[in-house]
């Protein structure tokens, strides 16, 4: 189900707590609102649509992909960049990596190991930023 997108700064700033197989619901409703916003978003976390938990889901170009759980275990290369939030107005300054590896569990509850470099990796590190209750 679509749902309407989070904009209470207090909220977003709150860290998520880790999903369980109890949220499948909210990994469906949070692919279907990413693919609603897809003309102005590439990337959504779990409480963009209200809820503290960690899933994201993102755009890999191909498809919408998410990840339950995700915690970036490496990262390297750096570099300075400008971002936008569907929950806030205007762009802001942050660090990012250019190559980052991320394990999580996959759509079926599976654990993956996957590294992931430019615009993805940028991405993933956003939304990974919004389970952590960092807003850019």
């Amino acid at each position: 189900m679509v749902k309407p997108i989070m904009r209470d700064v207090f909220f977003l700033n709150q860290k998520s707590e880790p999903a369980t197989k109890a949220d499948v619901q909210v990994v469906t409703d949070l692919l279907d609102t990413l693919k609603a916003n897809q003309a102005r978003c590439v990337g959504m976390a779990a409480n963009m649509i209200g809820v503290h938990k960690r899933i994201i889901a993102v755009n890999m170009g191909f498809m919408n992909m998410p990840m339950i759980n995700p915690v970036i275990t490496e990262k390297s290369g750096a570099y300075q960049t400008q971002e936008g939030c569907l929950s806030l107005e205007g762009v802001r300054s942050t660090t990012r990596y250019q190559e980052i590896v991320v394990e999580f569990l996959d759509i079926s509850w599976k654990k993956q190991k996957q590294k992931y470099s430019g615009w993805t990796a940028q991405i993933i590190q956003h939304e990974c930023d919004h389970l952590d209750g960092i807003v850019i």
